[in-house]
């Protein structure tokens, strides 16, 4: 049995017009996955909503929570959207299956070992940070929303939130969550690609909180809480991705210095059997 072996790049000097044809196949397939995963989440859109609902109804008090829509075609509109959104991250895998497998023939080797493992870290990563924003920072801030409620001047204070701009704060929480945790990616990629280096980014340290805490403010809503529990854990995946930058740059480095070891080949000499 062989073992693997990613090869190298493609010999073939393929026509304009043939790569053409393959991006345009190669979109038609991905264009068809995300429709047909948008027919299966529209169908489950009210299960979906469900589920994204659930950090809402646990924190109003028992049976007291409500979702209003003040236009007729509102909740229709929130269950496309919400199949848009679903579908996408449903066919996610066959789209980057599509675009890896158009753009890796271009690739040397090395470049594709080195692609890997960020385009196996992305998903992940982004998974991490949704599901933190779904089951610890969504649960925290809407308990800091609804605390508000009680009575004001004489008058009952009640949270009516509608289904589109709950549906818009849910998205908003994800996303935000979601990339922002690509930041080790994203500083990885530049690291590898030597535009960036591990003494740059410790020397920019500072730099970077101020622009983790800016990032924090402006991706989720406008309250202390959720802005903390974003820069917070975007602060360790810095730290992290440095100490992984130390290791890497020390590896390379120590296989530069191998390479450099191995004696050039004498011209004319027989290389050993």
């Amino acid at each position: 049995m062989q073992p693997f072996r990613i090869s190298d790049i493609d010999d073939s000097q393929a026509p304009l017009l043939e790569h053409l044809v393959e991006l345009r196949a190669r979109l038609l397939r991905a264009f068809l996955a995300f429709a047909v995963a948008f027919g299966i989440c529209f169908y489950f859109s009210g299960d979906i909503f469900s589920f994204l609902v659930r950090p809402l109804t646990e924190a109003f008090p028992p049976g007291q929570g409500r979702l209003i829509y003040t236009k007729l075609y509102e909740a229709f509109f929130v269950e496309v959207k919400i199949a848009l959104f679903a579908a996408f991250f449903v066919s996610f895998p066959v789209i980057a299956n599509q675009i890896w497998a158009f753009v890796a023939p271009g690739l040397y080797a090395k470049e594709k070992k080195a692609f890997l493992p960020f385009l196996v870290a992305t998903p992940i990563l982004f998974t991490m940070g949704a599901a933190l924003a779904y089951y610890v920072v969504m649960p925290t801030a809407f308990h800091f929303f609804l605390g508000f409620e009680g009575q004001k001047g004489g008058l009952k204070l009640e949270a009516l939130p509608g289904t589109g701009d709950y549906l818009a704060l849910v998205m908003q929480f994800i996303l935000a969550f979601g990339i922002s945790f690509l930041l080790p990616v994203l500083l990885m990629l530049l690291n590898r690609a030597g535009i960036i280096t591990r003494a740059q980014c410790v020397g920019a340290r500072r730099y970077a909180i101020v622009g983790i805490f800016i990032i924090a403010a402006v991706a989720t809503p406008p309250d202390v809480v959720s802005q903390l529990l974003l820069a917070v854990p975007l602060l360790a995946l810095y730290e992290g991705t440095l100490v992984f930058m130390w290791f890497t740059e020390k590896r390379d480095a120590r296989d530069k210095a191998a390479e450099d070891d191995v004696p050039a080949p004498v011209e004319g000499s027989t290389p050993a059997v």
